[in-house]
């Protein structure tokens, strides 16, 4: 029996703080998930678009950015399951544009000041975010290796997946290809590129593209209709409008509009680190597929085993402070998503999980059992959690309480 329960006061401030910050302007609308075992609360606020003011609905559907990571990785460890790719097994068979790497003596070397590769790449590098190549926490242009990355149109060190590279995959590895690595694979924790590597290899190593890898493996099993790379045509009305801040002022400018998506034609590098769209009710049966231990209404796609690997911490002491802007004070980073750092008793939003550029936010906690999702459509400009996620987790954690409390209140004359 649940330690802990969800309060109906705590879930009616929860909907307060969170319509306050729709009734500010500062976003349209949102959708909000908080559950604990069965007890599960979805609360729609606000509207798809500031033109358009009819009501959200449960239904709509959110570009959940960097949420798309933990997916990808789940099909990964599938593969792994079934015996087609192993943890350990170098990349270089699959993916030989990454063969034979060559790595920056310093992160401000120039591209030609360079040793050997320890050692190939991995696929758990992959899972792990230590491929040695990733986001870099300076001004785009401060170094060689950015200008060089910005020159290619590569879209994976210094921004959000938005507008869609020119690229198709084969063209986007072979512009990685040519670049050396940032740091020795297995070194350091580095945001993103290694989830949009991952993707490709996937596809790779199933001989299908990634779309149907993610539909086959995740999408189809778990019941999850709206979730995908491209919103088809007559289901363009049920896409919110995405929204982005002017860096001086905050002002809003419509992003992505869905009468002319960016997501309504299938890309050319369909970018499984964040170009994913879903829905509140098919993420939660995401979610919920991983508290169960890999299995929903009968369907298995991974082992407890596998989800065990997947929601625990794997970063050095070292590694977790290296990434504390990304990764927070007290997370740190299991396969393809965010895990309580070691040692960590923190509340949410320390826990398994992660969260995307454009809003929106996910952790579950593995000792209160409770799930938080957020889905928004404002794009967000820097790794530092705005207001709005960090009165979100702290509204969920207020909502928490322990079960005999709730139990008293119920029993009250």
């Amino acid at each position: 029996m649940s330690t802990t329960a969800l309060s109906t006061d705590g879930l009616s401030h929860l909907h307060d703080v969170m319509a306050a910050h729709v009734a500010s302007g500062r976003l349209p609308g949102l959708v909000t998930l908080v559950a604990q075992g069965d007890d599960v609360h979805v609360d729609t606020i606000g509207s798809r678009s500031f033109a358009d003011r009819a009501p959200l609905r449960r239904t709509d559907i959110f570009r959940i950015a960097s949420l798309s990571k933990p997916i990808t990785a789940v099909a990964a460890m599938s593969l792994v399951e079934e015996g087609v790719l192993r943890l350990d097994q170098p990349v270089d068979g699959l993916l030989p544009e990454l063969a034979h790497r060559r790595v920056l003596r310093a992160i401000d070397a120039e591209l030609d000041d360079t040793v050997p590769a320890d050692r190939p790449i991995t696929l758990e590098d992959l899972l792990s975010f230590r491929t040695g190549f990733g986001s870099v926490v300076a001004p785009p242009g401060t170094y060689p290796i950015q200008r060089a990355e910005a020159e290619l149109g590569l879209q994976s060190i210094g921004g959000p997946p938005w507008p869609p590279v020119t690229h198709d995959s084969d063209s986007w590895l072979a512009a990685l290809g040519s670049l050396p690595l940032m740091y020795q694979p297995g070194d350091r924790w580095l945001y993103n590129s290694s989830a949009q590597v991952l993707g490709i290899l996937l596809a790779r190593a199933a001989g299908k593209d990634i779309g149907t890898v993610l539909r086959e493996r995740v999408f189809e099993p778990l019941a999850m209709p709206d979730t995908g790379f491209t919103v088809p045509a007559d289901q363009l009305d049920r896409l919110t409008t995405a929204y982005m801040p002017d860096a001086e002022d905050g002002e809003l400018s419509v992003l992505d509009d869905p009468a002319d998506s960016w997501w309504s034609t299938p890309p050319s590098f369909p970018d499984s680190s964040g170009w994913l769209v879903s829905t509140i009710d098919d993420y939660w049966s995401f979610v919920s597929t991983l508290l169960a231990g890999g299995t929903l209404r009968g369907r298995r796609i991974l082992s407890p085993e596998s989800v065990t690997l997947m929601t625990t911490d794997r970063l050095s002491t070292a590694q977790r402070e290296a990434s504390r802007l990304f990764l927070g004070e007290h997370c740190g980073w299991g396969l393809g998503m965010a895990a309580p750092a070691m040692g960590s008793t923190a509340p949410l939003p320390s826990g398994f999980g992660w969260d995307g550029g454009i809003g929106t936010t996910w952790r579950s906690h593995p000792r209160s059992g409770v799930t938080g999702i957020l889905l928004t459509q404002r794009h967000v400009t820097s790794p530092v959690p705005t207001a709005l996620v960090e009165d979100f987790w702290g509204a969920v954690n207020a909502a928490t309480v322990p079960a005999d409390r709730t139990a008293r209140r119920a029993d009250a004359p």
